[in-house]
C-alpha cells in the first residue's frame, strides 16, 4: 500500500509541473501580446528546465512563443543581432520537434519567420558595412548562412567582410569551409532596371526577368557572366595562413585546389601570388609563364614580371614587360609610371658625375655633354608621365614629377599649364 501512495504522489507532482508549464506559456503569450517581449522571455526562462519533459505540442508552443518574443525585441532594435540569432534558434528547435512528432502546427509560421530573420540579418549586415562596422556585418552574414546553408553566397560575403575588418581569425574558418564546399560562385546574373525606382533589380532566371520586362515594370534587361571566385578565396586563405606562419599549409591548400579544379585558370594566379608573397621569385616566374600560356594578354601578369625584373636589377627585361603591358592595355597607369621611373634612374649617375666636376675647360665641356644627356633622359620620360597624368590627374606624385621635368627642361608654357590644373 505504501508504494502505491508514492507512485500517486509522483504522478501528482508531474501533473502540477505540466499545469505550471502551460500556465507559464500562456502567461508568456499574454505578455507578448501586451507588448512586453522581455517579460515573456523572463516567464519562459522559469519553465526552461521543465520543458524538456513536456509533450511535443507544448514544446513546440514554448519555442514558438520564445522565438516570437526574441524576434519582437530584435524588431525593436534591442540587441538586434543577438536576438535575431536567438529567435532563429528557437524556431529551428520548434521545426525539429514538429518534424519528429509528425504534427505541424507552428512550423509554417516558424519557417516564414526564419526567412524574415535571414533578410533582416543581411540588410543589417549591409548597413554595418556601410557604417564601416565590418566585424559586426561579417557575423550577421555568417548567421544568415547558418540559417540556410544552401545559400552559400552569404558564407562567401561573410568571409570577405571579415577580411575587410582585418579579423583574420574569424575569416580563416569561413574560407576553410568555402574550400571544403569547393565553392565557386560562378554563374549568370539576370538584371533589369525597375521603371519606378530606377534601380537595377536581380532575378533568379532569365524567364522571370523577361516576364517583368514584358509586363512593363522593368526595362534594359542585362545578362552577365559571374566569374569564379575560387582564385580570390584561395588567395585570401593563403595570405591568412602565411600571416600565421603556416606557409606550407597555404601552398598545400592552393595545390589541392588546382588538382580539384584544373580548368580554373584563376588558381594559377593565386598560387603565383603566394610565391611572390613569400619571395620565391623563380617559382613565381615559372607559374606566371604557365598562366601566360593560357592567358597571354593578361596585362597584370606581364606588369608583375616587369616589377620582378626591376627588383632583380634587370632593367632591360623590366622595360620590355612594362611596354608589353601598355601594348595589351593602353590605359595601364602603373605601367607608364614604372617606365618613367625606370628611365629616370639614369639621371642619378649623371648628376653624381656633374657634382664632381670642377671649373676647368675640360670639366666645363664634360658638364655640357652630361647636361644634354640629362635633358635626353627627361625628354624620354615626358610621354609616359603625360599619359600617366592624363589617366590619373589626381595623382600628385605624377603631376609633381612631370612639373619638375618641365622646369628642368625650361618648358615654361607647359609647366605653367600643368600648374594651373594642380591648383
Amino acid at each position: 500500500m505504501k508504494s502505491k501512495y508514492v507512485i500517486l504522489a509522483s504522478a501528482l507532482l508531474i501533473s502540477v509541473a505540466t499545469f505550471a508549464q502551460k500556465d507559464q506559456i500562456k502567461g508568456a503569450e499574454k505578455a507578448l501580446k501586451s507588448g512586453d517581449a522581455q517579460g515573456a522571455i523572463t516567464i519562459l526562462k522559469d519553465a526552461e528546465n521543465l520543458i524538456v519533459n513536456a509533450k511535443d505540442v507544448e514544446q513546440a508552443q514554448y519555442y514558438s512563443v520564445q522565438g516570437n518574443a526574441y524576434l519582437e525585441l530584435a524588431n525593436k532594435k534591442v540587441e538586434e543581432s543577438k536576438n535575431l540569432s536567438l529567435a532563429a534558434e528557437s524556431y529551428k528547435k520548434l521545426i525539429e520537434i514538429e518534424k519528429t512528432s509528425g504534427k505541424q502546427k507552428y512550423s509554417t509560421q516558424a519557417a516564414a519567420s526564419i526567412t524574415q530573420i535571414k533578410g533582416l540579418l543581411i540588410n543589417s549586415a549591409i548597413a554595418d558595412t556601410q557604417a564601416n562596422k565590418n566585424s559586426e556585418g561579417a557575423k550577421k552574414l555568417y548567421d544568415a548562412y547558418a540559417l540556410d546553408k544552401k545559400d552559400t553566397i552569404n558564407l562567401y560575403y561573410a568571409a570577405s567582410t571579415a577580411v575587410n575588418a582585418q579579423d583574420y581569425d574569424a575569416a580563416l574558418p569561413m574560407y576553410e569551409e568555402l574550400k571544403k564546399l569547393n565553392y565557386s560562385g560562378k554563374g549568370t546574373s539576370y538584371t533589369a532596371v525597375n521603371k519606378v525606382s530606377g534601380n537595377e533589380d536581380g532575378f533568379n532566371t532569365a524567364s522571370e526577368r523577361d516576364l517583368a520586362v514584358k509586363l512593363g515594370t522593368h526595362e534594359k534587361p542585362k545578362t552577365e557572366a559571374i566569374p569564379s571566385k575560387r582564385g580570390e578565396i584561395y588567395k585570401n586563405l593563403a595570405l591568412i595562413l602565411v600571416q600565421k606562419g603556416r606557409i606550407e599549409d597555404a601552398k598545400k591548400a592552393i595545390a589541392d585546389a588546382r588538382k580539384t579544379n584544373p580548368e580554373d585558370g584563376s588558381l594559377i594566379l593565386t598560387e603565383a601570388n603566394l610565391y611572390l608573397e613569400t619571395k620565391d621569385f623563380e617559382t613565381y616566374k615559372k607559374l606566371v609563364g604557365e598562366a601566360l600560356q593560357k592567358d597571354p594578354n593578361n596585362a597584370d601578369l606581364v606588369f608583375n614580371l616587369g616589377v620582378i625584373s626591376a627588383n632583380a636589377n634587370n632593367k632591360a627585361d623590366a622595360e620590355k614587360y612594362y611596354l608589353r603591358a601598355i601594348e595589351i592595355n593602353p590605359n595601364y597607369t602603373n605601367a607608364y609610371l614604372n617606365v618613367a621611373a625606370l628611365k629616370l634612374e639614369a639621371e642619378k649617375p649623371i648628376i653624381d658625375e656633374m657634382n664632381k666636376l670642377g671649373t676647368s675647360d675640360k670639366d666645363t665641356k664634360r658638364y655640357e655633354v652630361l647636361k644634354k644627356q640629362r635633358e635626353g633622359v627627361f625628354k624620354g620620360v615626358i610621354p609616359y608621365l603625360k599619359k600617366a597624368n592624363e589617366l590619373d590627374p589626381k595623382n600628385e606624385d605624377v603631376s609633381k614629377t612631370l612639373l619638375g621635368v618641365y622646369k628642368a627642361l625650361e618648358m615654361t608654357a607647359e609647366a605653367k599649364a600643368l600648374k594651373a590644373t594642380m591648383n
